[in-house]
Formats: C-alpha cells, structure tokens, sequence
C-alpha cells in the first residue's frame, strides 16, 4: 500500500487545516485508517482512528477539534482539523496500519504502514 499525505502548511493559533491522504495499491477499502503526528522531539502520538465499520476514536489531546474522514471513490481519507493550538505542530502521517485498531492509539510506535508525512506549524 502506498499513502501520501498532503494539505500541510502554517497557520495561525485558532485556524484551521485540512488534510489529505490518497491511498494506492490497496484492494478494496482499508478496514483501519487512522493519523498520527511525530513532535519535533520525536515523539509520536496516534490521535484518530476510523473502522469500516463508520466508529472512531480520538484521543482526547484533539477530541471536539479534529474530524477523520475517508471518500472511498476518492480513495483518500481526511483530517479536518479546527481551533488548531501551538502543540499541534507537528509532521502528521496518515496510516491504515490494521494495528492501530486492534490494539488502540497506543501503538502507534509498532506501526509500520504510513506515508511520508506533512508538516502542521501552528503559531500565534
């Protein structure tokens, strides 16, 4: 499977961004889609999960601000994010790495499928 996100950029504290992720070389729709972000410090956390199934997951660092999404036709999967804070900056990286759903946001270090990333820099 190959991922490529795109829709980064800088923006204000309280803006918005939305990002993009295509998804190639996938049969069908992914059954887990997820977004996670590597801080400058290298550290990363996983903050939104989607399953075919329509639920969600958000970690409570963006809950009430960001939205994940997919179009199928499109074979892309989206992140709107809203009210965007300082400690959002970060390269965000989208992933339909099946662990993030089975086991939760907490593994986002033992994911393996992701794209190359986009950089979010929020500042006031």
């Amino acid at each position: 499977v190959e991922l490529v996100e795109s829709g980064g950029g800088s923006v204000q504290t309280g803006g918005s961004l939305k990002l993009s992720c295509t998804v190639a070389n996938l049969e069908g729709s992914p059954d887990c889609m997820g977004w996670f972000r590597q801080y400058p410090n290298r550290q990363r956390e996983a903050f939104a999960s989607l399953r075919a199934d329509g639920s969600t997951t958000y970690a409570t660092s963006v809950q009430g601000r960001f939205t994940i999404s997919q179009d199928n036709a499109k074979n892309t999967i989206y992140l709107q994010m809203n009210n965007l804070r300082f400690e959002d900056t970060a390269i965000y990286y989208c992933t339909t790495d099946g662990a993030l759903c089975r086991w939760g946001l907490s593994a986002v270090n033992g994911l393996v499928e992701y794209g190359q990333g986009t950089e979010v820099t929020v500042s006031s």
